[in-house]
């Protein structure tokens, strides 16, 4: 029932040393899934890279071609945080086009489900400039694809990462065919998130932030989430769910860090999955957002792929 989108071109976004959003993420959620046997249980696919079009679905022409420029030249840095390695566009690219292999795949009915094992991560993304390891925004752009090419109406893009995606946010503040939700650790970076952030325009009410204190335990977490997953599934009934799927609120993550236990990303994503199953026919697209525990990493996307498969 499930895809996985995968390809070699991830690792090859160069962070440098010490860097915690580094190829290892990916290498060693591989070899933990290939040990486990959950590989052979999925349809891997490679993806398609996003193209420039595609990717300005949501970005500016002027900033790809910046990102394009940065790589070509060897490389820089977008902020204190933010690399561009002289692989990183290519990586972007392929990132991007990574849900949209996925979406192709799942509204044509091969599959239900997919999990986008990407790096570089996306949703800190603003249209304008890249910021919080992100250079193009995944998600983003797979909701816009899925309103241009797909015409869909209501895209509802579920965001876990502890961080908040106000990339996601500001793509889609004004737009009411898109619902989005975050949950968050807050006040934390990037600093947006707040509880009032609700959307403006004809976007009001279409944007909900549920701030969390460091304290807060998976318990209360989990509650906020499935009443919030359930009421605004039942209200805004998705044609399609989009995952930001970040697994930094793992409680002993070392740049993040709520609560959660690595079974607690199993029970959020059932959540979602029931929804889907109720209003979508199941349609979801998970893509890989934030996690940086080396060992604790590939056990949470195990979980998190168990859920989808509904083992």
């Amino acid at each position: 029932m499930t895809l996985l989108i995968y390809d070699d071109i991830f690792l090859q976004h160069d962070t440098g040393y010490g860097h915690p959003e580094n190829a290892s993420r990916l290498e060693n959620t591989v070899a933990h899934l290939r040990q486990s046997n959950l590989w052979e249980q999925l349809r891997v696919e490679k993806p398609r890279a996003a193209s420039g079009e595609e990717v300005g679905l949501v970005h500016p022409p002027a900033y790809i071609e910046a990102i394009k420029k940065i790589a070509d030249t060897g490389g820089g840095w977008l902020d204190a945080d933010t690399v561009v390695s002289a692989a990183s566009y290519h990586a972007a690219l392929y990132a991007a086009g990574a849900p949209l292999t996925a979406i192709d795949l799942v509204v044509k009915g091969e599959k239900e489900n997919a999990f986008c094992l990407i790096r570089p991560p996306g949703h800190h993304a603003i249209p304008a400039r890249g910021m919080g390891f992100c250079l193009f925004n995944n998600a983003a752009i797979a909701a816009k694809y899925l309103q241009v090419k797909y015409r869909l109406e209501r895209v509802f893009i579920v965001d876990w990462d502890v961080h908040h995606g106000n990339g996601t946010q500001d793509t889609f503040y004004g737009d009411p065919t898109v619902l989005y939700f975050s949950m968050h650790r807050y006040p934390f970076y990037p600093g947006s998130g707040r509880k009032e952030e609700t959307g403006q325009g004809k976007g009001k009410g279409f944007t909900i932030n549920i701030p969390l204190s460091a304290d807060t335990q998976s318990k209360k977490y989990i509650e906020l989430f499935t009443d919030i997953v359930e009421q605004k599934t039942a209200q805004f009934l998705p044609e399609f769910i989009i995952i930001s799927a970040g697994f930094d609120a793992y409680r002993k993550d070392p740049i993040g860090g709520l609560n959660l236990e690595i079974e607690d990303f199993g029970t959020l994503t059932e959540i979602v999955v029931k929804s889907a199953d109720k209003h979508c026919q199941g349609k979801i697209v998970s893509c890989l957002e934030g996690g940086y525990h080396p060992s604790a990493l590939p056990l949470c996307i195990e979980t998190h792929l168990k859920a989808l498969l509904r083992k």
